[in-house]
Parts: C-alpha cells; sequence; structure tokens
C-alpha cells in the first residue's frame, strides 16, 4: 500500500474505471462508490458526514482533508472505503453483508439458521480488519514512541487494491475502509432500519421491514458475541443477481425467486446538500433511504470510535493517542505531540 505516482495512478483508475464499464448495465452494488452508472459516491458521502471535521466535530473524532480523502475517495480515486467494489471484492457477499436471504414459505432454500450464518460472516470479517488494524499500528510509533515518519505516506495517497502491504498509515486506513463499507452496506443491504410496501401483501417481492431507527446494537464490534436480532435478512447473493438482477437468485420447478438484493437494497439517492430522496424501489418507500443513510452515518462514527478505544486499551493513553493522531493528521510528525 504503497504511495502511487501520479502518472501510474492515472493509469490505474482509467484501467478501473473500464473494467467497471465492462460489466455494465450493473445495479449500484450497495452503497455507490463512482460518480455515474447510476451511483453518487455515496460510500464516500457517508464517510464524509461521519468523520469530517465539521459540525462540531474535531480533535480525534475526525480527519484532516487529504487523509479523509484518501479513506472516503475523491473525484477518480475509490479511497479505502471503495475497495471492495473493484475486483474480487465486488463478487464477496462478505464485504457487502449480502446473501443473507430468507423467507418464512414452504420450499424455500436456504433456513433461517443459513441467513444468520452469512450476516454474521460478514460482522466477523469487520472484526477481524479491527484486530489487523490494531495490530497495524504498532509501527507507527518508534521504541521512545515518536512517530515513524517512514511509515507515513509523504503525501497521502494509498494504493488499496487485493493483500497488498505498505506503509501503516495506509494499512490502517485500508482496514478501516473495509469496515466502514460492510457497516454502511448492512444498513443498505438489509431490513434492518426499512419498511415493507403497505400497499401490497408482505412476500419475496416485497420482505418485512423491522423499522429501526439509529445504528443497530448488533454491530457494535466492542460486543463479543451479541445476539442476533430477530427477523434480520439482507438479499440474496449470485453472480446472476449481480450481472443482472432481475435473472438471479431463482429456486423450484416454477421458477420461485428468493428474497433478491433489488428488493430490499437501498443503494442510492440525494445525500449532499442534505439527505433526500431514494432512488432504488425499496429506498424510494417512504423514509427508508433516509433512515439507512442516517444509520450508516452513525455507524461509522462509532466504527472509528471503537478503533481509538482498541488502540487506547491496546497501546496506553499516551502511545494510543499518538497513533489516533497520526491517523487522523495530514502531517502527523509536525503536529503530533
Amino acid at each position: 500500500m504503497e504511495p502511487a505516482r501520479p502518472h501510474s495512478r492515472a493509469a490505474f483508475l482509467l484501467a478501473t474505471t473500464l473494467a467497471i464499464a465492462s460489466l455494465a448495465p450493473i445495479a449500484s452494488w450497495g452503497y455507490g462508490t463512482v460518480r455515474g452508472m447510476g451511483q453518487n459516491a455515496e460510500h464516500g458521502r457517508i464517510t464524509r458526514h461521519a468523520l469530517a471535521c465539521d459540525n462540531g466535530r474535531s480533535g480525534d473524532a475526525c480527519f484532516q482533508p487529504d487523509t479523509l480523502d484518501s479513506l472516503a475517495g475523491e473525484e477518480g480515486s475509490f479511497g479505502a472505503v471503495g475497495a471492495p467494489d473493484r475486483g474480487r471484492g465486488m463478487l464477496t457477499s462478505y464485504a457487502h453483508c449480502s446473501a443473507g436471504d430468507y423467507f418464512d414459505v414452504a420450499g424455500y432454500p436456504r433456513s433461517a439458521a443459513e441467513a444468520e450464518a452469512s450476516l454474521t460472516e460478514c460482522r466477523t470479517e469487520m472484526m477481524s480488519n479491527l484486530d489487523h488494524a490494531v495490530l497495524d499500528a504498532a509501527a507507527l510509533l518508534d521504541e521512545d514512541g515518536d512517530i515513524r515518519g517512514s511509515q507515513i505516506p509523504s503525501y497521502i495517497d494509498c494504493v488499496y487494491a487485493g493483500s497488498e502491504h505498505g506503509r501503516a498509515k495506509c494499512n490502517i486506513l485500508a482496514h478501516l475502509g473495509l469496515i466502514l463499507h460492510a457497516s454502511q452496506d448492512f444498513y443498505s443491504h438489509s431490513n434492518w432500519v426499512d419498511r415493507p410496501d403497505s400497499g401490497l401483501p408482505v412476500g419475496v417481492e416485497n420482505p418485512p421491514g423491522l423499522g429501526h431507527a439509529g445504528r443497530s446494537p448488533w454491530l457494535d464490534l466492542r460486543v463479543a458475541n451479541p445476539a442476533f436480532p430477530a427477523g434480520l435478512i439482507s438479499g440474496c447473493f449470485d453472480n446472476e443477481s449481480f450481472i443482472g438482477e432481475e435473472r438471479g437468485c431463482f429456486y423450484g420447478d416454477e421458477g420461485e425467486h428468493r428474497v433478491r438484493h433489488l428488493n430490499l437494497a437501498k443503494d442510492t439517492g440525494v445525500i449532499d446538500p442534505q439527505i433526500g430522496a431514494g432512488s432504488s424501489e425499496r429506498g424510494a418507500l417512504g423514509d427508508n433511504f433516509r433512515r439507512s443513510v442516517e444509520a450508516a452515518i452513525e455507524d461509522s462514527a462509532d466504527k472509528w470510535a471503537t478503533l481509538r478505544e482498541r488502540l487506547i486499551a491496546t497501546y496506553g493513553a499516551e502511545d494510543g493517542g499518538m497513533m489516533i493522531c497520526a491517523i487522523t493528521r495530514d502531517n502527523p510528525t509536525r503536529d503530533c505531540d
């Protein structure tokens, strides 16, 4: 995850854009990452609402502009939070809290326990990335507790691709981006916050919604084994549903389909300058999109708070505080005492 040279970065972004375009038509997979193809960088916008140094947020609770650009992405860049939307990550269900579908009807091909296992895998991956971020933070400081300049990018532009590793700050941002992406997609893909269409019968086309407000206690990574929320599901996940969702996730002799991604997804809509209407079918119902975005923003801020707490608990107040400063500041070797 070494900083990319400007000319190689431009070539990489062009290749990535062409690769994504070759998959069209694609419904946005969770909140959007790119600006186009029906998306408007929803992941980046949510991350900025949660972690930018404004709206009364300052100090350790927020990220300075260049570091935030690296985490949230900017024009022409996926950023750490967008990494799961390219390459193999696009087809990995746990990176998006997908594949948690179930409906209580005879012959449904998955059990409630299997749906729970799929969503739990997503949460487990978040916890794993949290653990790795804490371990990687050790490399930020030398034996005297001072920031290692060699572990801070000379300019904030890390490469978030595959399993490549580089400077400690880039590695930590990479793990945090994976956590934020999955937690944000949880609110887009699951039925935690939303409500079904009250004018239609509840079914696989109109799945039940739990209608909760705010972040889910089940996603609190401070808790080791929280009770799984009753009735929690997300949409099915397979290659056909990804490439053309109306064709995927069928079963049985009569061609019945499972609860699909499109039946629950609250992927796209207006977030800036303020949260507005959703543009997906489920997101456009009532205030489903707004509720999902608000919960995702709240949870994203809490995920960073959780990482800060883990750093203090692991390394102590002084070293942990220095690590937090190094992660959030654009020029930590100058600005962190």
